[in-house]
C-alpha cells in the first residue's frame, strides 16, 4: 500500500510540475483541424486517440526539458525558485526518467498516425524541446514557443489527411501568434530578473510598453488568421461568431494588464486562454455539423 501511496504521490508532483491542465490551450485547435480535414465529419476513435496521445507526450516532454534545462535559472528566479527541481521535491534524474517516457509517448502517438507524421516527428521535436534555449539567445524566444506549440493544427491535419493544405498552417501561423503574444504578456512578470541576468526577452530587449504593444499586435494578426481559416475553408457564420467572441476574449485579456500593473496576469494567461481555445472549437463543431446537415 505504501508503495501505490508513493507512486500516486510522485506521479501528482510530476503533472503538477509539467501543469497537465494547460494541455487545454493548443488541444482544441488540434481536434478543431482534425474535424476540418475529416471534412467535418467525426474522425475515426482511433486518430483521435493517438492525436491526443501525441499532444499530451509532446507537451509533457517539453515541459519536463523545460524544468531541466533552467533549473538552476528558476533557483535564481524568486518567482520561480519553488518550482518541483530547484525546491528539491523531485530530482533531475525523476524528471529525465519522465521526459523519456513522455518522448517515446509521442513517438509512438506519431508512429501509429502515419509514415508522414513519423518521418516528421524528430523535426517537431527539435521546436518542442528547443524553444527552451532560445531565451538563452534571442529576444524572440517568445515567437519560438508559439511555434512549437503552433506544431498542433498542422500535425492533426497530416494525422487525417496525411497531406499538407493551406487551412492547418493558418491555423498554426494563428496559434504561434497567440501564444507568442500571451507568453510576452507573462515574461513581463521576469522583466528585472531578465535585466539582471544573460536570459533574453522581448520586454528586455525593447521594454515594458513596447512588449505590450507587439502582444496586441500579435493578437490582432492571430484574428485576422483566424478570419482567413473560415475563408479558405468555407466556413459559416457561426465560425465567424466564434472569431469575434474569441476576439472580445482577447480583447478584455488585453485589457487587464498594464506594464506597471502585473495582478491579472494570472487571470489573463491561464483562465482567459483556456476559453480561448475552448470557445473556437465549440463554435467550428456547430459550423461543421452545419455543413454535415
Amino acid at each position: 500500500m505504501n508503495i501505490f501511496r508513493a507512486f500516486w504521490v510522485r506521479t501528482r508532483q510530476i503533472l503538477e510540475m509539467v501543469k497537465f491542465e494547460h494541455t487545454i490551450f493548443a488541444l482544441p485547435f488540434a481536434l478543431m483541424s482534425a474535424l476540418l480535414a475529416a471534412d467535418g465529419k467525426f474522425p475515426p476513435l482511433d486518430k483521435l486517440g493517438w492525436i491526443l496521445l501525441a499532444m499530451v507526450g509532446a507537451r509533457s516532454a517539453a515541459m519536463a526539458f523545460n524544468r531541466l534545462a533552467d533549473a538552476k535559472i528558476d533557483a535564481e528566479n524568486p518567482r520561480t525558485a519553488t518550482r518541483h527541481i530547484p525546491a528539491g521535491i523531485l530530482t533531475k534524474t525523476q524528471v529525465g526518467i519522465f521526459l523519456a517516457i513522455s518522448i517515446a509517448l509521442f513517438e509512438w502517438a506519431a508512429y501509429r498516425l502515419g509514415t508522414l507524421c513519423f518521418a516528421l516527428s524528430p523535426v517537431a521535436l527539435v521546436f518542442i524541446l528547443g524553444y527552451s534555449l532560445t531565451k538563452r539567445f534571442t529576444a524572440m524566444c517568445h515567437l519560438f514557443l508559439g511555434f512549437a506549440i503552433g506544431i498542433a493544427p498542422t500535425g492533426a491535419w497530416l494525422a487525417i489527411r496525411g497531406t499538407f493544405d493551406l487551412v492547418p498552417i493558418l491555423l498554426s501561423l494563428a496559434v504561434m501568434l497567440w501564444i507568442g503574444g500571451f507568453d510576452m504578456i507573462y515574461a513581463l512578470q521576469d522583466y528585472e530578473h531578465d535585466v539582471q541576468s544573460r536570459l533574453h526577452s522581448f520586454p528586455k530587449a525593447f521594454g515594458k510598453v513596447n512588449a505590450l504593444r507587439m502582444s496586441r499586435l500579435m493578437h490582432f494578426i492571430m484574428v485576422l488568421l483566424l478570419v482567413a481559416v473560415g475563408v479558405q475553408y468555407g466556413l459559416h457564420l457561426i465560425y465567424y461568431l466564434g472569431v469575434v467572441f474569441v476576439a472580445a476574449l482577447i480583447i478584455y485579456e488585453q485589457s487587464l494588464v498594464r506594464h506597471n500593473d502585473l495582478s491579472k496576469v494570472n487571470l489573463a494567461f491561464f483562465t482567459l486562454n483556456g476559453w480561448v481555445s475552448i470557445s473556437l472549437f465549440f463554435f467550428v463543431l456547430l459550423d461543421t455539423s452545419l455543413l454535415r446537415g
